[in-house]
């Protein structure tokens, strides 16, 4: 029989629709795990409720009580996906050998759990879970999700392309990435940086079993600009490069300003005027917006609030 403890972490925020579905899904992938004994009979899917509005928090205590796999944590309010997955790995991180991170709608398949355990058996202490293809997202979602990871990379930012945030990892993976203190969360540029043996499990990406996206084009465009100001300053060495570049232009354009006034060729040019000030304005301010997201995150960090507060949980009563 096999001692490892398996905990499949599912983060929820509103997900009453699709909930029962889940449990039976990644109930049925746990437990043919344990039958095949490639992990232990105490193994458990741990759902953190995110501070949710509907029933979501009272279908996972009906299923608490149902099943003795399931457990549960709630928040005393919503702190957010990155902050729920990692909670869920605070806490499984005290008693399992194994963690997976999956989202609750479905979208990810869940028969590459099966993969993603025989990799884990191979050796390996990080397994990421990669859709094979983008097939199911937008024309406007696909190139965006693109361009976002070809930037990320030459920005120098270790990310697995077309990757998310279902993975499978160690147990001392899971303590590593703990050790990490920082509030402004981006889990998928993180977990690289923990480094031990990773490997990859390709699977095909679902449409939502049922509710709503909780990524809306504005969160997903938030994401992404915590992935950037979070792992790279370059978008501050840019505006170094721009500032250089319109020095040396206003130089330029100085030159020629004195030559043509000695050649007596100046003309009053109400309109090259207007299109250098709004130009120069629009930079100066967008520069002081970039600027303003580092510092913001700086003050974020360095005030040191709790990522999070638990108002309730079982796993650890079961795991006992």
């Amino acid at each position: 029989m096999n001692n490892n403890i398996l905990t499949i972490i599912i983060p929820c925020f509103n997900e009453e629709e699709v909930l029962p579905e889940t449990c039976s899904e990644v109930g049925n992938i746990l437990n043919n795990l344990i039958s095949e004994k490639k992990v232990s009979p105490k193994s458990k899917i741990l759902f953190v409720d995110d501070g949710s509005k509907d029933d979501t928090w009272r279908l996972i205590k009906e299923y608490s009580k149902q099943y003795s796999y399931i457990t549960g944590i709630t928040f005393t309010r919503n702190y957010g996906h990155q902050n729920a997955l990692l909670a869920g790995l605070s806490v499984a991180s005290k008693y399992s050998d194994i963690m997976i991170t999956i989202d609750a709608d479905l979208q990810d398949d869940v028969k590459a759990i099966y993969k993603m355990i025989d990799k884990y058996y191979q050796g390996n202490d990080v397994v990421y879970g990669v859709r094979s293809s983008r097939q199911t997202d937008t024309f406007f979602k696909k190139n965006t999700a693109l361009a976002f990871y070809s930037l990320m990379k030459k920005m120098g930012v270790q990310l697995v392309p077309n990757s998310a945030d279902y993975r499978l990892m160690s147990k001392r993976a899971v303590l590593a990435l703990l050790e990490y203190q920082e509030r402004n969360l981006f889990l998928r540029g993180m977990v690289p940086l923990v480094g031990y043996q990773s490997s990859k499990v390709f699977y095909e990406r679902k449409e939502r079993f049922a509710g709503k996206s909780k990524y809306p084009l504005k969160k997903m465009v938030h994401f992404a600009l915590d992935g950037i100001t979070s792992f790279s300053t370059m978008p501050i060495k840019l505006i170094m490069n721009l500032g250089i570049l319109i020095i040396l232009i206003s130089i330029i354009l100085m030159i020629y300003t004195l030559i043509q006034k000695f050649n007596g060729g100046t003309v009053s040019g109400w309109s090259s005027l207007m299109i250098s000030i709004w130009l120069l304005g629009g930079i100066q301010l967008l520069s002081l917006s970039v600027l303003g997201e580092y510092i913001g995150k700086i003050f974020t960090e360095v005030k040191r609030r709790p990522r999070f507060h638990i108002k309730y949980e079982n796993y650890s009563q079961k795991m006992k």
